[in-house]
């Protein structure tokens, strides 16, 4: 089998002020490195929009029709001062939903082992009542909760390696026990949350990692905190909330890691993923802001999940 990659042009038309790190050139980056010959073995496929209604998996109506209304009809406003929204944003943010939740239809289908949704903006940050941090709807979060609703699933995971903790997700689901959520980010910077004392109702683990903290700090903390935590929580699906700026080259953060350590975490969660749930694993398209650091670590994310759908 092969690797499912979800895109969307819409995602281009999501519009933010000049200079804003989460623009429309992250997508060219994703697309150009997606582009290459070593990826001719992808299933393409465009993600669908969803209804605004599948978002009260995470969010109350009221919320939702606060951001529909938000929409303006021309140029741009502000929901805070990190989260901006133009004419095209509800349907980029219902297409980020509806692809999640198609690819993780095709995965528990068994149309796919693993699939890849490469789209903005990021949700991680969207909390049941409030966006923030770029962030609109809690993507993730609502793909959980869709696997469960309409696959009768009793345990699915959620690993967020963004560098920034995922308070949105963690806010949706911390008092859900079928779904578990682990974050690996840095310590100390936006949102302020993601201590390792936030533990929900046995379902959240949250490993922040000091300033300036490289490779050999992140594998720690995977194998020795979150992996084993995955290991007893035994997911029956997987869902990676995938940022890459926790890399050297990105402006927003300090961590220091590598390319390479996101095909070692991709890889080590294409691993519990065969172990707990039949190789089954969604990954969705968060942070990272170095457009060269974004393009070349979205290859190194996606070829490794093309090498584990294989085997």
């Amino acid at each position: 089998m092969t690797t499912l990659l979800y895109q969307h042009s819409a995602f281009i038309d999501h519009v933010v002020p000049e200079g804003h790190p989460e623009r429309p050139d992250r997508m060219r980056a994703t697309r150009k490195a997606l582009e290459d010959a070593a990826f001719d073995g992808l299933e393409r496929r465009e993600h669908p929009l969803a209804e605004a209604s599948v978002c009260e998996l995470a969010h109350p109506k009221t919320y939702i029709e606060t951001i529909l209304r938000a929409a303006p009809k021309a140029g741009l406003k502000g929901l805070d001062p990190d989260t901006w929204m133009s004419p095209g944003s509800v349907e980029a943010a219902l297409r980020a939903v509806g692809g999640s939740n198609a690819a993780v239809d095709a995965v528990m289908g068994g149309e796919a082992v693993n699939a890849f949704c490469d789209h903005r903006p990021p949700g991680h940050h969207a909390e049941k009542t409030k966006a923030m941090g770029f962030c609109l709807f809690s993507t993730a979060a609502i793909a959980a909760r869709h696997a469960i609703n309409a696959h009768g699933l009793e345990r699915v995971a959620v690993v967020d390696f963004d560098v920034h903790h995922g308070n949105g997700t963690q806010d949706v689901v911390e008092d859900d026990a079928a779904i578990f959520y682990a974050s690996s980010h840095e310590g100390g910077i936006f949102p302020g949350t993601g201590h390792a004392h936030e533990t929900g109702v046995g379902n959240i683990v949250n490993t922040p990692l000091d300033h300036g903290a490289g490779s050999s700090a992140f594998r720690a903390a995977y194998e020795r905190v979150i992996l084993p935590a995955l290991d007893s929580f035994a997911p029956q699906l997987i869902i990676v909330s995938a940022g890459f700026d926790a890399h050297k080259a990105d402006p927003l953060a300090s961590l220091q890691l590598e390319t390479e350590d996101f095909a070692w975490i991709t890889e080590r969660l294409c691993e519990a993923a065969a172990r707990h749930c039949d190789r089954k694993l969604v990954s969705l398209l968060e942070g990272g802001y170095d457009l060269t650091a974004l393009g070349a670590s979205t290859a190194a994310h996606v070829s490794t999940l093309m090498t584990a759908a294989k085997g």
